[in-house]
């Protein structure tokens, strides 16, 4: 019996057309790095966004500069700010209703990320989400000592929720370091979604259960007849 479905944010749940990634990339270009967007999203989805430039700056230097990392995450945060003010953020396609679906049949939701609060925070503000109306529970990697793929961010939420045993958790995320954190936290389902960082063929290299291109997919999947959805 699933008791507990942890999403993803950016890129599974909401849309906000990877500004986060997009700020991550031109931050490491006023610090001398030509990284595309594709590498940006390959390296450093899903993950941490302190931890996401230091695998992106030693991909290029091949050592890590702690003095040179701080500057840069904090200019990112900086950029991060600006680019908020005239951020159009929205729930991914079925997000909201595939949300309250799952939450009517009795299972959790807990929402999690490689953002800090604060930026997690500001973007559920956007689309007017808010803990315990839409969702239960959201867990940031900055709560955690060890980021994705870590399994810690999920086994806080079994925790904060009274869910001992993880083969009754799904883990559903944008980005093969999702995948990888479900499976490290011996969850029953580490599930993919094409709709953010990860093209289906990034996703299936790290062997995920499912790779869906529509939340309405995981109804079936989970055992549920899609009338009762509609």
């Amino acid at each position: 019996m699933i008791k507990l479905i942890v999403f993803d944010m950016a890129g599974t749940t909401i849309d906000e057309n990877n500004v986060v990634y997009k700020t991550l990339q031109a931050t490491l270009q006023a610090a001398g790095y030509t990284f595309s967007l594709e590498e940006v999203l390959a390296v450093g989805a899903g993950k941490e966004k302190r931890d996401a430039i230091d695998s992106l700056m030693k991909l290029a230097d091949g050592i890590s500069d702690e003095k040179r990392l701080d500057l840069a995450f904090s200019d990112f945060l900086e950029r991060l700010n600006i680019a908020y003010e005239n951020l159009e953020v929205k729930p991914c396609l079925n997000a909201a209703s595939v949300i309250a679906f799952f939450r009517d049949q009795g299972i959790k939701v807990a929402l999690n990320t490689g953002y800090n609060r604060d930026t997690a925070q500001k973007l559920l503000h956007c689309i007017g989400w808010e803990q315990g109306s839409y969702f239960d529970l959201l867990i940031t990697a900055d709560e955690v000592a060890n980021a994705r793929p870590a399994p810690d961010m999920i086994q806080l939420a079994q925790k904060k929720l009274g869910i001992e045993d993880a083969s009754q958790v799904i883990k559903v995320g944008d980005s093969q370091i999702d995948i990888e954190e479900g499976k490290n936290a011996g969850c029953k389902l580490a599930i993919g979604i094409t709709t953010g960082a990860h093209t289906a063929a990034q996703l299936y290299a790290s062997q995920p259960d499912h790779v869906i291109e529509n939340l309405e997919e995981l109804i079936p999947i989970l055992g549920f007849k899609k009338a009762a959805y509609s």
